[in-house]
């Protein structure tokens, strides 16, 4: 069985307003083991939204319609699925008397225009709104031979969550398939996305009847897994047995199996071994700082730090020796080693991290482009020095870095 989810508003559309009840929805709809294999955003027109409802009806069991039930003009998905579907709208007298009771209630006067809000379609369940003036509708019906479940809802998460939650997961639950789905997210850092590939698809080419999905992003691949079972335990068993395969076929770079962040896992680390750390970085304008202190009981690893962009500043908050910024340079291998090496000391912490680059889009030269990154960890015994060339803007180059650093710190806690 699988689902088609239809987000309904012209403001969906423009850079300002994002659809997020489709994700609330696809959750709610995989733990009963249906499939969501369509989404659409569709603007406040009738013509359109008549050809996509109509398209839905043709590919999917159950299709939601989410928003267009207000009082206004541009509300149009009640008259547009009734329309699809060939059927007509009739004014529930209830509904009419719920609505003049909400807005007395309240000291207004009911505009007309709400009206329209008591429009049930033919062979529709009423699913009441106690937070909005629109109801949801539920209709089982047929359309071109096929059985199809629609639903109705209202657009705000405030509304459309609690009925879905109190009044559909239960009728769903009785027309979904006896099965379950599992899902796992692995996560792997600083590999390429064709790399993560090319030794990952030895393995889940394996195992057929488990979906699984590759996403790249800066510094990081994520590798979504799927599996359905008869229950949510041997759902599990199958996706748990790809799993242990992955692991070890990425080993050293998959950081993650359950879809934590890398400074969760970086956190994990530093806080089961007791181990402290102080960073020093410029290119990075302390985001390797932000993302470690992002984590809630960072305070107990994590002991403070320096945004150090210029070279007195390295000199004095990282004791960076002024003689060897003007040799080598702010941006090398020497004085990353010397802010990590000297934040650790300044901090008086276990580990100290340095970060220094070009993050670009200005300040490079023939020897040292936009992208070049050096950075470096220091336990006082041992200093280690990873250079990198990172692609792309100013922002990409610097989470890139930020995750070469917090890479760099799993590593050494965890071998």
């Amino acid at each position: 069985m699988n689902a088609e989810i239809i987000a309904i508003g012209s403001e969906l559309l423009t850079p300002f307003r994002q659809d997020t009840n489709s994700l609330f929805l696809t959750d709610k709809l995989n733990t009963l083991g249906i499939e969501v294999e369509f989404k659409d955003v569709v603007g406040d027109n009738r013509e359109h939204l008549v050809n996509v409802a109509r398209i839905a009806f043709g590919r999917a069991d159950i299709i939601i319609f989410m928003g267009g039930l207000g009082p206004t003009e541009d509300d149009l998905t009640r008259e547009c699925v009734a329309e699809a579907l060939g059927i007509g709208l009739k004014r529930n007298s209830g509904l009419v008397g719920d609505l003049y009771k909400w807005f007395a209630a309240r000291r207004y006067k009911m505009p007309e225009s709400n009206l329209k809000q008591a429009d049930v379609l033919d062979g529709a369940e009423i699913l009441p709104n106690a937070n909005g003036t629109a109801p949801a509708q539920w209709l089982e019906t047929e359309w071109a031979g096929r059985k199809l479940t629609l639903m109705l809802l209202p657009g705000p998460p405030r509304e459309i969550k609690p009925i879905f939650e109190e009044q559909c997961l239960a009728r769903l639950r009785q027309l979904a398939p006896a099965e379950q789905i599992a899902t796992r997210v692995l996560k792997v850092a600083m590999m390429g996305e064709s790399q993560c590939d090319e030794i990952a698809s030895k393995v889940y080419k394996k195992y057929r009847d488990i979906q699984t999905t590759i996403l790249a992003g800066a510094g990081e691949v994520q590798l979504h897994l799927r599996g359905r079972g008869k229950t949510l335990d041997a759902a599990k068993a199958k996706v748990d047995k790809l799993v242990d395969e992955l692991e070890d076929a990425l080993e050293p770079h998959l950081f993650s199996t359950a879809g934590e962040s890398l400074e969760q896992i970086v956190g994990y680390y530093l806080d089961m071994r007791g181990v402290s750390i102080a960073t020093a970085e410029s290119c990075t304008g302390g985001l390797v700082a932000e993302r470690i202190t992002s984590v809630a009981g960072s305070s107990r690893y994590f002991l403070g730090g320096a945004i150090v962009y210029s070279n007195d500043l390295k000199a004095d908050f990282a004791e960076v020796p002024p003689l060897l910024v003007q040799e080598h340079g702010a941006v090398s291998r020497e004085v990353a080693v010397a802010m990590a090496e000297g934040i650790r000391k300044r901090c008086k912490s276990q580990l100290g991290v340095g970060v220094t680059g070009i993050a670009g889009p200005g300040g490079a030269t023939p020897d040292k482009p936009v992208g070049l990154v050096f950075h470096a960890l220091a336990d006082g015994k041992k200093t280690e020095v990873v250079q990198r060339n990172f692609p792309g803007d100013r922002e990409r180059v610097r989470w890139y870095a930020s995750q070469q650093a917090l890479d760099m710190v799993r590593r050494k806690l965890s071998s």
